[in-house]
C-alpha cells in the first residue's frame, strides 16, 4: 500500500508498506531460489536446512535478496499507484524482518507541468517511398553488381576494372582497388595502366576523424587487372541467390522493399508527429533535469570510449588541443535537452490519453525481454534495479501513447514499430541511465 505523504512542486514524498505476507512469501522465494542452487556437501540438492545454507552464503545475503525482490515490485506499483511519474528517487528502506511488514519511502522528483498543443489538427506529410517498377530494377541491378565475378585481363585499366595493387612502405600492403567506386585521385591515377606498372598516386589534404592528414604521394605497382563480369538477369541468376525463378526473385523482393518502405514511412511519420508535440509544447524544464541528462549522456560516450580502448582524460585533451572541446559540451547540452523535451512530450501525450499498461502486461513483456537476454526475470529485475524498471514502464507507456495518437490521427500504422521498446538488457539499462 502506497501512501503519499508531501508534494512540493516537483519534490514528492512517499511512503509503502508492503504486507507481512508478502515479505514471508519473498523470503519462500528467496530461500528456494538457494536451496536450488546452493551445493552443501552431505545434502541433496533441496535437502539442506536453511540453517546450514545460511551459514555459507551468510544471513545479510538472503536479507539483501528479499528486500532487492520487495523493492523491485513494490517501488514501480507504488508509482504506478499514486500515478507518479519519476524523474529520479531515492529509496530509504526500513529494517526487514521475517513475519513483519516491511516499509521504505520514497523521496524523489516528478516531471514538470507540461501543455502539450493541438495535436489532433496535425496534418502529417512524411509517407512512405512509392516502390516503382524503376525502383525495383535498380534494386536487381544492384543485386547483379554485388554478385558480379571478376576475370582477370591482359590489357589497360578500365573504368570498371578491379585493381590489385601494392603498396610501397613500411605500411604499404597489397590490395583490392574498385574503380568505379574509388575515389577521384585513385581512379585517375591508375585508368590506362597496365600490369607491372609503378604508379605514383598523389593523395589531397583530407580529415579522418579527428586528424588532419597534409597532402602526400603514395607509390604502388599494379599486380592484376580484372574486368567485371555481370551474370545475366534470369532464371539462372535467382537461383544463385536461392531463388527458384526470376518471377519469384522479383515478386519476394518487391515484397521487401514495400515493407521496408512502410517501416521507413511509419519511421518518418512517428519523428514528424514528435517534433510537432516538441514544438507545440509549454513547459518550463529544470536546469538539474537537464543537467542529469548531460551528465548520463557523457558517461555514455566515456563507457563507449573506455571500450574502444581510449581514456576519457586523454581524449579530452585531444579535444583541448584542437579547440573542440567547447563545442563539444555545447552539442551535448544542446542534445540532452532535445531529449529531455522529447520524453516529456511523450509522457505528457500518454497521461492526456490515460494509457495504462496493466500488471500482467508489464510482466510479460518483462518476461520476454529477459527471455530475449537469456535471463531469468528476476535477474533482469536486479540488473535493471527499482529506477531501471520503472524508467522501462514509462517507456512503454510512452511508446503506447505515442501509438494511439498516430492511430488517432488516422493514417498511422496499428503495429508498434521495431524500435517500439528496448530488445535488449543493454538498450534498456541505456533507457534508465537517460531517466536518471
Amino acid at each position: 500500500m502506497a501512501e503519499l505523504m508531501s508534494r512540493d512542486g516537483n519534490k514528492v514524498e512517499f511512503k509503502v508498506s508492503v504486507p507481512a505476507a508478502e515479505v514471508n512469501r519473498a523470503y519462500d522465494q528467496v530461500w528456494a531460489g538457494l536451496s536450488r542452487d546452493v551445493r552443501v556437501p552431505g545434502f541433496r540438492p533441496g535437502k539442506a536446512p536453511r540453517k546450514v545454507i545460511e551459514s555459507r552464503v551468510g544471513k545479510g545475503y538472503v536479507e539483501q535478496e528479499v528486500r532487492d525482490r520487495l523493492l523491485q515490485t513494490h517501488y514501480t506499483q507504488a508509482a504506478r499507484e499514486l500515478k507518479l511519474s519519476l524523474v529520479d528517487a531515492t529509496i530509504d528502506p526500513q529494517p526487514l524482518a521475517s513475519g513483519q511488514a516491511f516499509e521504505f519511502k520514497v523521496t524523489g522528483e516528478t516531471y514538470p507541468e507540461v501543455k502539450l498543443g493541438d495535436w489532433k489538427g496535425a496534418e502529417l506529410t512524411s509517407a512512405a517511398p512509392e516502390i516503382t517498377d524503376e525502383v525495383l530494377e535498380r534494386t536487381l541491378s544492384d543485386l547483379q553488381e554485388r554478385n558480379a565475378t571478376f576475370d582477370s585481363v591482359d590489357r589497360p585499366i578500365e573504368a570498371s576494372d578491379q585493381v590489385t595493387i601494392e603498396e610501397q612502405g613500411e605500411d604499404g600492403g597489397t590490395y583490392p582497388v574498385y574503380l568505379d567506386v574509388a575515389e577521384e585521385h585513385v581512379r585517375e591515377a591508375l585508368l590506362g595502366k597496365s600490369k607491372g606498372d609503378t604508379v605514383e598516386i598523389t593523395v589531397p589534404a583530407h580529415q579522418h576523424g579527428d586528424h588532419e592528414h597534409p597532402a602526400h604521394t603514395v607509390t604502388v605497382t599494379v599486380l592484376d587487372v580484372k574486368t567485371k563480369q555481370l551474370q545475366e538477369l534470369g532464371d539462372d541468376f535467382a537461383k544463385t541467390l536461392n531463388f527458384e525463378s526470376m518471377e519469384r526473385l522479383r515478386t519476394d523482393l518487391k515484397d521487401e522493399l514495400l515493407r521496408r518502405a512502410t517501416q521507413e514511412g511509419d519511421s518518418a511519420r512517428r519523428e514528424e508527429f514528435i517534433t510537432h508535440l516538441v514544438e507545440g509544447m509549454q513547459v518550463t524544464i529544470p536546469q538539474a533535469l537537464l543537467d542529469r541528462r548531460r551528465e548520463a549522456m557523457l558517461e555514455e560516450i566515456q563507457d563507449d570510449l573506455g571500450r574502444q580502448g581510449v581514456k576519457w582524460g586523454e581524449y579530452e585533451a585531444f579535444m583541448k588541443e584542437q579547440n573542440k572541446l567547447d563545442d563539444f559540451m555545447a552539442d551535448l547540452s544542446k542534445n540532452a535537452e532535445s531529449r529531455v523535451k522529447r520524453d516529456l512530450a511523450l509522457e505528457q501525450l500518454a497521461e492526456d490519453l490515460k494509457v495504462q499498461v496493466s500488471d500482467a502486461e508489464f510482466n510479460q513483456t518483462m518476461t520476454m525481454l529477459a527471455q530475449a537476454n537469456n535471463l531469468t526475470p528476476q535477474a533482469l529485475q536486479k540488473q535493471l534495479g527499482p529506477n531501471g524498471i520503472n524508467s522501462y514502464y514509462t517507456s512503454l507507456v510512452r511508446e503506447r501513447g505515442l501509438q494511439q495518437a498516430l492511430s488517432q490521427l488516422g493514417k498511422g500504422s496499428e503495429a508498434p514499430a521495431e524500435d517500439a521498446q528496448p530488445e535488449s538488457t543493454a538498450e534498456a539499462a541505456e533507457d534508465t541511465k537517460t531517466e536518471e
